[in-house]
């Protein structure tokens, strides 16, 4: 079972803010902390930080861009969206250069809410627990790893003394490899399992 994903919203409109916070607590998947001003924002991410953040660009006297800079200062990791209303070219320029995950110009359409939300929890690999993303980063390696062998999962298989259905399972991130499988799985690819671990980023 998913955990629900966390997101916090700056934005200096009340209207928007209640509108944004219902609309995600009535989608069922997401908590919701609406925030006035940056300081309330940092001060909530310093006691829980969130999965994801939705800033605003232009909030008065207040610089979308200065605040993105020191929440990526403070937690480089976290995924932040740039919404506004006064989308610009450079704008997005910059945003992404500062590792924005995404941004939605004013007004978006709730499939596009929806889209760029789903997309950045399948990214970031929200709501999951660190056992359900060890076994499909885990999985997807080893599948790389036997395409960029060129193997069939039947000639693992045979490398490894696994059966068929192990392997299939283990590369859809269904099961997590046992110590023996994941050493053979390993020996098959030349590789320390260290190795394998540690390029999964995990």
């Amino acid at each position: 079972m998913l955990n629900k994903t966390s997101v916090a919203v700056l934005d200096d409109d009340s209207d928007f803010r209640t509108y944004i916070e219902d609309l995600l607590v009535d989608e069922g998947l997401y908590t919701v902390e609406a925030f006035a001003s940056p300081e309330q924002l940092v001060a909530a991410c310093e006691q829980s930080l969130p999965d994801i953040v939705l800033l605003d660009m232009k909030m008065g006297e207040i610089r979308g861009d200065k605040v993105l800079e020191q929440l990526l200062a403070r937690w480089p990791a976290l995924c932040v969206i740039i919404i506004t209303g006064y989308p610009s070219l450079e704008d997005m320029r910059n945003t992404f250069r500062m590792k924005v995950f995404d941004y939605l110009p004013k007004p978006f359409t709730l499939a596009q809410l929806r889209q760029t939300l789903k997309s950045a929890v399948e990214a970031f690999g929200l709501g999951k627990t660190p056992r359900q993303l060890l076994r499909e980063r885990l999985g997807q390696r080893i599948k790389l790893l036997r395409a960029e062998r060129g193997w069939s999962l039947k000639e693992l298989a045979q490398s490894t003394g696994l059966s068929v259905s192990q392997i299939s399972s283990i590369e859809r991130g269904a099961h997590l490899p046992s110590i023996e499988s994941f050493l053979a799985i390993s020996r098959a690819f030349d590789k320390r399992p260290s190795e394998v671990l540690a390029s999964i980023d995990f």
